[in-house]
């Protein structure tokens, strides 16, 4: 069964207040995310991991990832489009917080993307199903920076710049080899197995209780 973005929205509203908290399925969600990147690959140690995250939620599945990436040995570079003081969300927050801690891997804050590695894996938690009309900067660059690099790209929840209920495209769009996507399928995402290479929907423990009067 494939869900809208409203709907997706109400289930998680829906499971916070019952209790099981956005922070639990953020965990769950980059966890999930990173263990399919380590069945995909041999091994994940000493690889080079690039991951753009946008100030949302998002992002903040992309700042978990960096998390459990580093527990792999992986080496990790996270670029922050923006600044930490902007960041949306409790969640979000709390993950940049305890990346700080973390010397293992690289905090960046803005677009000024000086690698001293080249990627062999590109995280995209840029926007997800968050997209709403025009991409501007710095997504766009960081977008552009993705596609232009010769590497394996996995997008959190759906490629940025595809839209999850119809999937049409912004004026600039990640074009990835897999997309892990959480909970149900979104709408969008059958028809454009093109930018979103292969799909796993993955369960991240929201109680099916939350899907009553929504679906």
């Amino acid at each position: 069964m494939e869900i809208s973005v409203e709907q997706m929205m109400q289930i998680e509203n829906n499971g916070h207040r019952m209790g099981f908290l956005k922070k639990f399925m953020m965990e769950n969600a980059g966890a999930i995310a990173v263990k399919r990147l380590a069945e995909k690959f041999d091994t994940l140690e000493s690889k080079n991991v690039l991951i753009f995250v946008g100030l949302g939620n998002n992002g903040g599945d992309g700042l978990v990832m960096a998390r459990h990436l580093a527990g792999y040995a992986s080496k990790v570079i996270v670029v922050l489009l923006g600044t930490p003081d902007k960041i949306k969300t409790e969640e979000s927050k709390w993950n940049w917080s305890l990346l700080e801690k973390m010397p293992s891997v690289k905090l960046i804050s803005g677009m000024n993307v000086n690698l001293d590695f080249t990627p062999d894996i590109i995280v995209d938690g840029i926007l997800g199903t968050g997209i709403s009309g025009e991409i501007r900067e710095p997504y766009a660059s960081a977008i552009k920076y993705i596609n232009d690099s010769n590497c394996f790209k996995i997008a959190v929840d759906i490629p940025s710049g595809v839209n999850p209920d119809n999937g049409e495209t912004a004026n600039i769009f990640v074009q990835s080899d897999m997309t892990v996507t959480f909970h149900k399928m979104k709408r969008g995402m059958p028809k454009r197995r093109d930018l979103c290479g292969e799909i796993f929907v993955e369960k991240i423990g929201i109680p099916p209780e939350s899907e009553e009067g929504v679906l």
